[in-house]
């Protein structure tokens, strides 16, 4: 296992990762392994279509699409066979 030191932490940063360590009840040491490893790790490759999607295209921004009112209420489907 490697050792990791951190020097010249700022004081608010040690009490909020305090803090956050004993909310999920594990010490600080244990609490700074979790979010370096979570930091790092690789995406899921299950991610699914609309998050890829999202992913590459999002920042482009959507399309605005006319779409005509409804010229009869809605009816709930009709599953009979």
């Amino acid at each position: 296992m490697a050792a990791l030191s951190i020097r010249n932490l700022d004081e608010s940063v040690r009490r909020r990762l305090q803090s956050r360590a004993a909310s999920h009840g594990r010490s600080m040491e244990a609490e700074a392994r979790a979010i370096l490893t979570e930091a790092v790790r690789e995406p899921a490759d299950s991610a699914g279509l609309f998050t890829a999607l999202l992913d590459r295209f999002g920042r482009l921004g959507g399309v605005e699409l006319d779409l005509p009112g409804r010229t009869e209420p809605a009816r709930a489907a009709d599953f009979r066979a």
